[in-house]
């Protein structure tokens, strides 16, 4: 009794501390197990209320049995307090320390296998005491009504709303709370950076000229193609290629190529976060509906949306603006909207009627003009005055901004 009374001490553990990564193995696992494991997660106030019901039932069988036992072998007639301490303290020791702490100690360190190995049991129990635990689910309920305990109906839109209306001086963490707040509605396409800006290495060139671009671009992972940026086939990390720095030229250097992970442009970040924390990877290579290349994500550009701009010591400063005064910046073409509109502190998209599929700044105004507009080409759009500082036949490099009045007068500096 006292092995049952583990189980399900081990079991409460196992099942009510599953991470992230063990739902999506449970998931992946096509066994029956898997599946009744998953179901029983899927309710777990019966699942809890099973639970705590058999483990009591089994103890209070271990209570009576002991008593029995130390009734028949020893005779505390002539003392029965002593009897009653002796017989509460060996109890309790074996309750807590052989069916509480060692289980659930064991099941902290290996939740999955204990999952999987109770599945069928709990199940049964699950079934055998359901008068019992729908009652205490029913009873728990109608308390909870009954004192007042209401769950929370707000939204992340209320949120959001609230945080609109705060105060303009906004601090580190309300900013923070802000990029919470907003991480699950923002697309991959978004904050990815643009094929058109990645470092990436021809599987074909020679060893010496890969450990020169990665030591001119200072990156620690880059994409792998063959032929074009469309057909990529790993990443190369820096760290793999050091033990063998001095290596000729004609080393094999793509047999440390590690298997790439593909997104599609329309994946939500907070998603990916979840790719990556479970695969234990940085990047992942962008692809579009047509299955070419858009361009890569990385783990940091996913979390400097909550905690903003992350900078080191390889970094290089190249700020993709210049401010000239409140209503005048000068921004690089590809500069992401999402950045663009953080910087002129606009939280609506006033271009969402003409900004099309584009995601940075120059496609921003490729949408609007239907060309690549030459240098000095003024485009004027709501409030807002852009011209063109640097351009050329394939791309658009530097804009200028100027933000006027809705009557087309820039405004008070």
């Amino acid at each position: 009794m006292l092995f049952v009374s583990a189980l399900m001490s081990g079991s409460e553990v196992a099942f009510f501390s599953l991470r992230p990564e063990d739902i999506e193995k449970l998931k992946s696992n096509k066994s029956k197990k898997a599946s009744l494991a998953l179901r029983l997660c899927d309710s777990p106030d019966k699942l809890l209320s099973t639970i705590l019901v058999a483990n009591n039932t089994v103890n209070i069988a271990i209570v009576l049995l002991a008593a029995f036992i130390s009734s028949r072998t020893f005779d505390f007639s002539s003392s029965p307090v002593l009897g009653f301490i002796v017989e509460a303290v060996a109890i309790t020791f074996l309750i807590l320390f052989f069916g509480e702490i060692i289980p659930k100690v064991f099941a902290t360190k290996n939740q999955l296998p204990i999952v999987l190995f109770m599945a069928f049991p709990m199940s049964f129990l699950e079934i055998f005491f359901r008068p019992v635990t729908s009652f205490l689910i029913f009873s728990t309920s109608f308390v909870r009504k009954r004192a007042g305990i209401k769950h929370s109906n707000i939204s992340m839109d209320d949120l959001s709303d609230a945080l609109e209306l705060a105060s303009d001086d906004i601090n580190e963490d309300e900013k923070i709370l802000k990029g919470i707040v907003n991480f699950g509605n923002i697309d991959v396409s978004e904050i990815m950076c643009p094929r058109i800006d990645v470092t990436a290495i021809d599987i074909k060139l020679g060893f010496n000229k890969v450990k020169s671009i990665i030591i001119e671009s200072g990156f620690s992972r880059i994409p792998v193609y063959s032929g074009s940026f469309d057909s990529v086939k790993g990443i190369l990390y820096a760290k793999d290629i050091l033990p063998y720095t001095g290596s000729p030229d004609n080393f094999k250097w793509q047999s440390l190529i590690r298997p790439p992970h593909f997104v599609p442009e329309t994946k939500k970040i907070n998603e990916l976060l979840k790719e990556f924390q479970i695969k234990k990877i940085h990047m992942a290579v962008v692809i579009d509906e047509y299955g070419g290349t858009s361009g890569i994500i990385t783990l940091e550009d996913v979390l400097e949306e909550i905690v903003g701009e992350i900078t080191d010591e390889s970094d290089e400063d190249e700020p993709l603006y210049r401010k000239i005064d409140d209503r005048t910046y000068i921004f690089e073409g590809k500069i992401l909207l999402n950045d663009f509109f953080k910087i002129i502190e606009i939280d609506d998209d006033p271009f969402e009627d003409v900004r099309g599929e584009s995601e940075t700044l120059a496609g921003l105004v490729l949408e609007i003009t239907g060309e690549i507009p030459q240098k000095g080409k003024e485009i004027t759009y709501r409030n807002f005055k852009f011209r063109i500082e640097s351009a050329d036949k394939r791309r658009i490099k530097e804009i200028r901004l100027e933000i006027t009045d809705d009557d087309g007068n820039k405004g008070e500096e």
